[in-house]
Order: C-alpha cells, then structure tokens, then sequence
C-alpha cells in the first residue's frame, strides 16, 4: 500500500479569524487561541505564554489600532518540528505603530497603560511589527518552545509521562 509521507519541513496550517474590533473581540482572540493551541496539542507552557501575548496584542488591536468597520485580525501558525508558535494580530491603522521603549526605561507607576509591550517583550522570544496592506500593520510575537534535544521520549527530563 501507498501511503503518503509528511515531507520535512511541510507548511504549517495555520488557524486564522477575523474579530470584531471590541472588547468583547479581543476576549474571543484570548479564548480562541487557548482552544486552538490545545486542540493541537502545543504545550503548555507555550500555551499559557501565548495567552498572555494574544491578549495584549488583541487589547492594543482593539484600543490603538480601531478602524469603525472593521475588523482585526488573529492568526496562530505552531510548527512542531521547530517548538515555534508564530501570533499575528493585524489592525487597520498602519499610521499608529506600537511605541519601543529603551531598554531601561521606567514606566509610570500610577500610569494605567504602557506595560502590555514589555510583557509581550518578556514572553516572546522576538516580536516586531510589519506593514498589512493596504493600510493597516501586523504585529507578529515568535515563542520557542523546548528544544528538541531537550526532550527525551516525548517528555522534558525530569516530568513524568
């Protein structure tokens, strides 16, 4: 019997949706990803990490990135074989790009915004911001996972099956 064989390297499917540019969107964005990630069986720590991440990036959609009409978008792509979720959030407002602050920088303590990037910073292991034509901007966060030498038999050493 022929049976066709995955080849290395095959594209990753990734899982995208649109979402209403609202609270209640940027919500639906954290609890999508959470169902998603753990239905294709990504670990958990890189779950748990990429929850916080989709709902800081979906809240900055929503609140910064707001066009009435329109939508933002969530797109999640994990590749086993590397232990790398990619997170995507795209807006429509390419004129507003996330600030970076310098490495050092003291944020306001009574201020009640301007922490979700250095907690994206902190959980990713790279993020950057890129054009989405026509006009909008994409944010995308990359989280490593172990790597693959690190796990002996389907498990991290030290954890039990």
């Amino acid at each position: 019997m022929n049976h066709a064989t995955p080849h290395v390297g095959a594209p990753v499917h990734p899982f995208t949706q649109l979402l209403s540019s609202t609270r209640r969107g940027a919500r639906l964005a954290r609890l999508l990803a959470v169902t998603e990630l753990r239905s294709r069986g990504v670990p958990q720590d890189l779950t748990e990490r990429a929850e916080l991440v989709v709902a800081e990036l979906a809240a900055n959609a929503v609140l910064h990135g707001r066009v009435p009409g329109r939508c933002f978008r969530l797109t999640l792509a994990f590749d086993p074989a590397a232990g790398r979720l990619r997170v995507e959030v795209s807006d429509a407002r390419g004129d507003l790009r996330p600030l970076v602050f310098p490495a050092g920088t003291e944020v306001d303590p009574l201020s009640t915004s301007g922490r979700g990037l250095a907690l994206v910073t902190a959980l990713a292991d790279r993020w950057d911001c890129v054009p989405y034509p026509p006009s909008g901007k994409t944010v995308r966060a990359d989280l490593l996972g172990p790597s693959p030498e690190h796990i002996v038999g389907g498990c991290r050493p030290g954890t039990a099956r």
